[in-house]
C-alpha cells in the first residue's frame, strides 16, 4: 500500500482491497464502476444536499451521535427530508458495513441529496420521490508521511463566508469556494488552504480547522466562520481535560507566524502538523512536541 500523489490533509494510503468494495445508493450495492445516481439528481444538478464523512475504529463508529446529529440539523435547515429516522440512518450505515464485512480502518462517506429532478432547476418543488442517498465505504489510512514532516499552507484570497452568505455549519455539497481556495494554495506548491473570515482574522483551512499553539496555550478562531467540526470540538475538549488552556477567539496571521506549533484537525487525518505558512517556517520548521502530546492525547480518545 503507498500513499496517492497528494499531500493535502485529505491524503491517504492507497489500499487494494477498496477495488471490491460495493458501493450503497438508496438501499441497493453496486460495484464501484457500476454506482450511478441520475443526471437530474439535486446534487449533482446544484450541489443541494448535505454529506457526512465517518470512521470506524475497532468495531465502532466513532462519535456516530454527534456526526448523525449534524447532518440532520444540516438536512433541517435546508428542508430536506432525509426519509428516515437517526436510528435507521444509523442501521443503513451498518447494512453497508456488514455487507462489505468491514470492522476497522474504514472511512465512511455518507452523501444525501434532495433526490432526483423532473427537470434541471433550482426549485425544490420539481423534485420526484425522495432523498438520494449514497454511502461509500473504504479502508483508508491518513498518509503518514505528513504526520513527520508536517503541512505547507498558503494565506488564500478567498474568504470563509458568514452565516447570512454562506454557513459553513451545513456541511453542504457545495463547495467551490474551498475549492478555489485550495488550488490557490496548489498553484502556489502549497498543500492546503489557509483562510480568513471578513475581518481578516484567521478562520480556518479549506477542509480541516486550524489551530496554532503559542506556549503551552492552544489558540483556535471563535468558530464564527470555521467547520462544525467534530474533531474540533473533541480536542478543544480533550486538552482542557488535561488541564490546559484553550482559547476560541479571534487573533491575525500575524500572531500565527509567532506561534510555536500549528497543527489542522478533520475526521480522516484526525490530527496533522503544519510545517510552514506562505512559505515561512512555524516554529522550527517541523512537528513539534505538543502537537505530539495532543495527538497522543487524542489518539487514547480514538482507541478507548
Amino acid at each position: 500500500m503507498t500513499p496517492l500523489s497528494s499531500s493535502s490533509s485529505q491524503s491517504y494510503v492507497k489500499d487494494p482491497r477498496n477495488d471490491g468494495v460495493e458501493i450503497y445508493v438508496n438501499g441497493e450495492f453496486f460495484k464501484r464502476e457500476d454506482a450511478k445516481v441520475s443526471i437530474f439528481d439535486a446534487g449533482f444538478v446544484l450541489g443541494d444536499g448535505v454529506w457526512e464523512g465517518l470512521r470506524l475504529i475497532n468495531g465502532k463508529l466513532l462519535a456516530i451521535d454527534e456526526h448523525i446529529n449534524r447532518i440532520f440539523e444540516g438536512a433541517n435547515s435546508i428542508q430536506l427530508d432525509i426519509g428516515y429516522s437517526k436510528a435507521e440512518l444509523i442501521e443503513e450505515i451498518w447494512k453497508c458495513l456488514r455487507h462489505n464485512d468491514m470492522h476497522d480502518g474504514v472511512h465512511i462517506r455518507m452523501m444525501i441529496s434532495r433526490g432526483r429532478k423532473s427537470t434541471p432547476n433550482q426549485d425544490p418543488r420539481f423534485i420526484v420521490g425522495g432523498a438520494t442517498i449514497v454511502i461509500v465505504a473504504e479502508w483508508k489510512q491518513p498518509n503518514p508521511a505528513l504526520k513527520e514532516t508536517g503541512l505547507k499552507l498558503m494565506t488564500s484570497t478567498i474568504r470563509c463566508s458568514t452565516p447570512d452568505v454562506f454557513d459553513l455549519r451545513l456541511n453542504s455539497h457545495s463547495r467551490l469556494n474551498f475549492i478555489q481556495a485550495l488550488l490557490q494554495a496548489i498553484n502556489m506548491g502549497a498543500d492546503e488552504a489557509l483562510m480568513l473570515d471578513n475581518r481578516g482574522f484567521v478562520a480556518s483551512c479549506n477542509s480541516t480547522n486550524f489551530f496554532i499553539f503559542r506556549g503551552d496555550e492552544l489558540w483556535t478562531s471563535d468558530g464564527l466562520t470555521c467547520f462544525n467540526g467534530i474533531t474540533r470540538k473533541k480536542v478543544i475538549k480533550l486538552w482542557r481535560d488535561a488541564g490546559m488552556t484553550v482559547h476560541e477567539k479571534p487573533f491575525t496571521l500575524a500572531e500565527v507566524y509567532a506561534a510555536d506549533e500549528a497543527f489542522v484537525t478533520g475526521t480522516l487525518g484526525g490530527i496533522t502538523p503544519v510545517a510552514s505558512i506562505d512559505g515561512r517556517a512555524i516554529g522550527s520548521g517541523k512537528p513539534g512536541p505538543k502537537t505530539a502530546r495532543m495527538n497522543e492525547i487524542y489518539q487514547a480518545y480514538v482507541a478507548s
